[in-house]
Formats: structure tokens, sequence, C-alpha cells
């Protein structure tokens, strides 16, 4: 970028600055959607919520199928990508 041209667009700074940031939240909050290692941790948290009887059976098994869900979703994005790397 050269010097008129960041002088001209430093007023847009801010707004450049607040999309980067929505950028790298999304990414974050997109990595932590898809970490297996968190859906398990969820499956583990919803068993223990079972055995304690915090929650109805019909609630659980809602949520015990979100999750797998999830997990079937991230399994099947990882082949598509694994096979496309192949070709």
């Amino acid at each position: 970028m050269g010097l008129i041209s960041g002088l001209l667009t430093l007023p847009l700074a801010p707004v450049r600055g607040t999309a980067w940031i929505a950028e790298r939240l999304e990414e974050q909050a997109e990595a932590e959607l898809y970490d297996e290692s968190a859906i398990r941790a969820g499956l583990l948290e919803l068993e223990a919520a079972r055995e304690a009887g915090e929650f109805d059976e019909q609630e659980l098994a809602d949520a015990e199928d979100a999750l797998l869900e999830r997990l079937m979703e991230i399994r099947g994005l990882a082949g598509e990508e694994g096979y496309g790397g192949l070709e």
C-alpha cells in the first residue's frame, strides 16, 4: 500500500480491524464446533447427567443425537477432504 492510498484509507482502519477480528472469531468458533474431543467430552457429560438423573431421557436423547450428528458430519467432511486429496 502506497503512502497516498494509506492516508486516504486511514479512516477505514477501524472497519478493517473489526472485520479482521470477526474473521478470527468465526474461525475459532468453527474450530470449536468441529472439534471431536469437545464432542466426546459432551457425550461424557451427558452420560454423567444421565447417571445423576439431572434430565429426562428424551432431553438426553435429543442432546446425544445432536452431538452424534456433528460427529458424523465432521468425519464425513474429513473423509471427503482425504478423498479429494488423492485425485
